[in-house]
């Protein structure tokens, strides 16, 4: 998150990182608190209970997502990804640093693996990275980490 908040910064991006918001789209009953939220300051005046009760509904409000991958895989894979797409959020990653996904999507032999999607005509497309490969994201341009900096 320091890294995230430096490039942010560095990137002169109207964006923060909030301690804990909850992700819901407004018909939901439940939803999801990111292990890493990125918000669109601008957009939070748009944001009917931001300020009641730390919630974001619109995609306009949250650039990037990301979960990182613990025992529980299965929700970052198929749950959270479905959700996120569903609700229009431009870019989530899953950071899998452990290699604890299915081997359909980390491949044989496991390992550690950062998976950005895209969203493109409301469907996610998908960029994986490893080892010294550079990240590459919409919602922070100028990045300059790699996938072993951020493991």
């Amino acid at each position: 998150m320091r890294e995230l908040n430096f490039e942010i910064r560095s990137q002169n991006l109207a964006y923060t990182i909030p301690s804990q918001a909850l992700v819901k789209a407004v018909d939901k009953k439940s939803g999801y608190i990111p292990d890493v939220l990125v918000l669109n300051l601008p957009n939070l005046v748009n944001e009917p209970l931001w300020k009641k009760s730390s919630t974001i509904s619109q995609a306009e409000s949250i650039p990037l997502i990301m979960e990182v991958v613990s025992t529980n895989w299965r929700d970052d894979y198929f749950l959270k990804f479905a959700e996120y797409e569903e609700i229009g959020i431009p870019e989530y990653w899953i950071v899998d640093y452990a290699a604890l996904g299915g081997k359909r999507f980390i491949g044989s032999p496991k390992q550690p693996t950062i998976f950005v999607y895209t969203l493109f005509e409301g469907e996610y497309q998908i960029t994986q990275f490893r080892g010294t490969d550079r990240i590459q994201s919409i919602a922070l341009p100028g990045l300059s980490l790699t996938a072993e900096q951020i493991f």
